[in-house]
């Protein structure tokens, strides 16, 4: 018997934030409300909290007040602060502010957004929108796909993991946020946008022209492949669980005791959705991941919820590559310490923080890098990504002609 037990989630779903999302793509999991781990933060008035100590706060209220008595637009006729209230104008300055403080971190995950980008943010939750599939991240400030989701206009046009983007329609992007970026990409369907593309081994970047559609984010799929069974995991949402066990029911009314789980391309999602599926397969009490929040909260340690229905006839590959991220990278890193699975693919994108999504006005938030991930072993998820057992790479050759060699070694690895 390969089938110990059913077992039944259970237990809200924490909506702890597990990867950097651009918002080209989907969801971000986030909390709720102004909470931030154990610590409440208070709606004060503008400018009606005092400064921390020692911290001289002048220079700003100079600047300020230089701006009201000085500035005159250069473009009065497009200008549309020339065109605005008052109170707009000086609302925009507040953003701005704090923009600059979250771009005073050098955190490629931390990022402020106002009104605008809350609400595109809002809407994203629903898991559809018009844009080109695809997360972005800053690496090393050089902005960098992590991952074209399947069956998009970004994968259709040949967009890969990894591929540096250079340029979003003739703009250079050296020095870009991921908001501003985000802005330029996403559009209506139909429309096209240009990306001037570098990829390790080209010579030179090429331009990819890419026309939006309505993305319809994918979450899990089943098939059987030379009599193994195989799921992918393309993100982490708050409908994956139920999905995932959907999917583990198919596997053990198939028959075979050979199971491989395809987080390739799989930038991460909801860290509840990722301890939940690990729980399927550890212990009780087994550690899936901790916050390491470096001394300003208690470390958060995210133990197995103990469904363990599997027993030990069971022959488990995980399939990772540089478009695995975050939760990916946190499920593959816990089943794998845990003895439970081997990697097989290319190394993993190395996303090894946690960010959380916290309200500073109803219709504003700053993303905040808030901890980073520790695994089952007590080793934070390099930058450099999670080295697979097994390391094997899929060319640009192998997938013009359509050939996996990842997944085969995957196969003949459950089948030894």
């Amino acid at each position: 018997m390969l089938f110990q037990r059913e077992g039944q989630p259970s237990g809200t779903v924490r909506f702890g934030t597990a990867f950097a999302i651009a918002l080209v793509v989907g969801a971000l999991g986030f909390t709720g409300g102004i909470f931030a781990g154990n610590r409440t933060y208070a709606n004060g008035p503008l400018l009606g909290d005092s400064p921390p100590e020692g911290v001289d706060m002048t220079p700003v209220w100079k600047a300020w007040r230089i701006i009201d008595e000085k500035f005159v637009p250069a473009a009065v006729a497009t200008t549309s602060i020339a065109a605005a209230s008052t109170t707009d104008a000086e609302q925009r300055r507040v953003w701005g502010m704090i923009e600059g403080l979250a771009n005073s971190l050098d955190d490629p995950y931390t990022y402020f957004m106002p009104p605008a980008e809350q609400k595109q943010f809002s809407e994203d939750m629903t898991g559809a929108f018009e844009g080109v599939g695809m997360e972005i991240a800053v690496r090393d400030e050089v902005l960098v796909i992590v991952s074209p989701l399947k069956g998009t206009p970004a994968e259709r046009a040949g967009l890969r993991a990894g591929d540096k983007i250079l340029k979003i329609d003739g703009d250079d992007t050296r020095g870009v946020d991921i908001t501003s970026a985000v802005q330029r990409i996403r559009g209506p369907k139909g429309s096209t946008v240009t990306f001037s593309i570098f990829r390790d081994g080209w010579s030179e970047p090429k331009d990819v022209q890419v026309v939006r559609d309505v993305i319809n984010v994918p979450i899990v799929t089943t098939e059987i492949k030379e009599g193994v069974f195989v799921i992918e995991v393309a993100s982490f949402t708050a409908n994956s669980p139920g999905l995932f066990r959907n999917a583990l029911r198919e596997f053990v009314d198939s028959g075979t005791s050979r199971l491989i789980i395809d987080l390739r391309g799989n930038p991460g999602g909801y860290l509840d959705a990722a301890v939940d599926m690990a729980s399927w397969f550890l212990p009780s009490g087994k550690i899936v991941v901790v916050e390491d929040y470096a001394g300003h909260e208690t470390n958060i340690t995210h133990r197995s919820r103990g469904y363990n229905v599997f027993n030990d006839n069971l022959r488990m590959v995980i399939l990772v590559d540089k478009g695995s991220a975050s939760a990916s990278e946190i499920l593959a890193l816990a089943l794998n310490s845990h003895g439970k699975a081997r990697l097989i693919g290319s190394p993993t994108f190395g996303k090894g923080s946690v960010q959380e999504l916290i309200d500073i006005t109803p219709d504003t938030g700053l993303k905040l890098t808030v901890a980073r991930w520790l695994g089952p072993n007590g080793e934070h998820i390099p930058h450099s990504g999670i080295i697979p057992d097994i390391q094997v790479e899929r060319t640009e050759d192998d997938i013009k002609s359509d050939k996996d060699p990842q997944i085969d070694a995957a196969i003949k690895a459950v089948n030894e």
